[in-house]
């Protein structure tokens, strides 16, 4: 019987042994360490307790936003808890640490105070797919090199500056490319050969031409920055278009007509330098967004505009009468918000409105019904209707 107890107390001592032998080989030893000097380098913001699981006497593969392969690698290492509002990181971004994470395929960091810069070491890392650094203290350039693996990109909303590498828009894979607010200046690359879905460079510093874009795209803003030239080339190009953004460039020339044959929900052109008239080939999905504000767009306004859910034309020089279509449109609620106000319309042609609904139409060469005036917002107008010597037998 004691030889037996004694039998039964090694085997225990072995199956634990062994046990703990699995839990410290789960992991590769490189890995490890990098891991270790992540959670040295990075604390939790108040309120966050994201490393509360990152106990090294446990396997580090079951850590919150750590997961490994079969082969014990780090595959996926997502720092931050991810739920919206929750409060983020704070310390120098491990770079060197993450670099040795040579099977990395997806990185990401929610929004916090993390600080320091991206280095190539990880940029292109050789099987990184997944990339997002979003809402953080990150500055210095962006890498000249990325992995030819990555498909999402997103360092927006940090401290970026410089250039905006060529090579990351000739990645064969990438379809997600998010550089907004950051400060980044120069020319957008001339050649984009990546097969972009979703491009997002607003807010920063951008100055020249827009380049040929592929046609592979759905999302694109190049909202709030130095942009200028004509658009219609690009634009042409891009049927697939359904949400656009421009808005706060140097842009000018004509909007193209094609654009409004696109189904786009969202046409942001406001606050640029276009002109002309407007000659939609189309019309835009019921209920989008369009807003052509403080431009110098001259002529009719558009009968096929009638469709849209909100339509912007303030601060242009449109003439001459708006459209029943768009009036009726405007009378039914279909329309929810139509704003006309600093153009030389000779004619409104709205009556009542739903409460629900905004019309104003200040400062045209007719008082506006007086069921819009009360839409307008603070800055409206400059008054009900513009003195009859700016109307006079002025042609736009």
């Amino acid at each position: 019987m004691v030889m037996g107890a004694r039998a039964t107390r090694l085997l225990l001592m072995l199956v634990v042994f062994v046990l703990a032998a699995a839990v410290e080989a789960t992991l590769h030893p490189v890995d490890y360490l990098a891991l270790q000097a992540v959670r040295r380098a990075l604390s939790d913001l108040p309120g966050s307790r994201f490393f509360a699981s990152w106990d090294f006497t446990a396997d580090p593969c079951a850590f919150a936003g750590v997961s490994c392969s079969g082969d014990g690698r780090v595959v996926t290492l997502a720092l931050g808890d991810p739920r919206a509002g929750a409060p983020g990181l704070s310390g120098p971004f491990p770079d060197a640490a993450v670099a040795r994470l040579s099977a990395l395929s997806s990185l990401s960091l929610v929004p916090g105070r993390v600080t320091g810069g991206l280095s190539v070491a990880v940029a292109a890392l050789p099987s990184l797919r997944f990339l997002a650094l979003s809402g953080n203290l990150l500055s210095g350039d962006i890498p000249a090199a990325f992995s030819p693996a990555l498909r999402t990109v997103d360092l927006s909303k940090n401290s970026f500056s410089g250039w905006i590498p060529p090579s990351l828009l000739q990645l064969r894979g990438l379809r997600t490319l998010v550089l907004s607010h950051n400060s980044l200046s120069g020319e957008i690359p001339r050649t984009v050969s990546s097969p972009l879905v979703h491009l997002d460079l607003r807010s920063n510093r951008l100055s020249g031409a827009v380049p040929p874009l592929p046609g592979t795209l759905l999302y694109l803003s190049l909202a709030g920055n130095r942009l200028s030239g004509p658009v219609g080339t690009v634009l042409r190009r891009l049927p697939r278009l359904s949400f656009l953004d421009l808005g706060q460039n140097w842009f000018s020339g004509e909007v193209p007509g094609e654009v409004f044959s696109f189904r786009i929900g969202y046409l942001q052109l406001r606050k640029n330098a276009f002109s002309g008239e407007l000659r939609p080939a189309g019309r835009l999905p019921p209920g989008a967004t369009v807003d052509l504000s403080h431009n110098a767009l001259s002529g009719r306004v558009p009968p096929e505009l009638a469709t849209a859910g909100a339509v912007y034309l303030n601060g242009n020089r449109f003439a001459g009468e708006v459209p029943q279509e768009i009036a009726a449109a405007a009378e039914s609620g279909r329309m929810r918000v139509l704003f006309l106000q600093d153009n030389f319309l000779t004619g409104i042609g709205v009556g009542g409105v739903p409460a629900s609904s905004a019309v104003c139409a200040h400062w045209n060469c007719v008082a506006p019904p007086p069921a819009v005036v009360t839409a307008c917002p603070a800055k409206g107008g400059r008054g009900r209707r513009r003195p009859q010597a700016q109307c006079g037998g002025r042609r736009w």
